[in-house]
């Protein structure tokens, strides 16, 4: 099965590489665009039973490796 993981920084955690594309999208005259937010995105082929095992398998992925739980979300989605 095909998993998508979206990791973002948490609310409220400073984003530098955020802040550096927003300036540099203003400085290339892209204008009204703010609080610019980056993450990451990681894509898995997991050898599971069904959706649900997908599901908590990738989870486990992110709770032990993907993301730092402390400054980060993960949103998994199985295909």
């Amino acid at each position: 099965m095909k998993a998508k993981v979206i990791i973002t920084l948490k609310n409220g955690v400073l984003d530098p590489q955020g802040k550096a594309i927003e300036g540099a999208l203003t400085s290339l005259g892209f204008s009204g665009v703010e609080n610019v937010r980056q993450g990451k995105f990681i894509e898995l082929d997991v050898d599971a039973a069904n959706s649900d095992e997908a599901q908590a398998t990738v989870e486990a992925m992110c709770e032990k490796l993907l993301s730092n739980t402390v400054i980060e979300n993960y949103r998994v989605e199985v295909e």
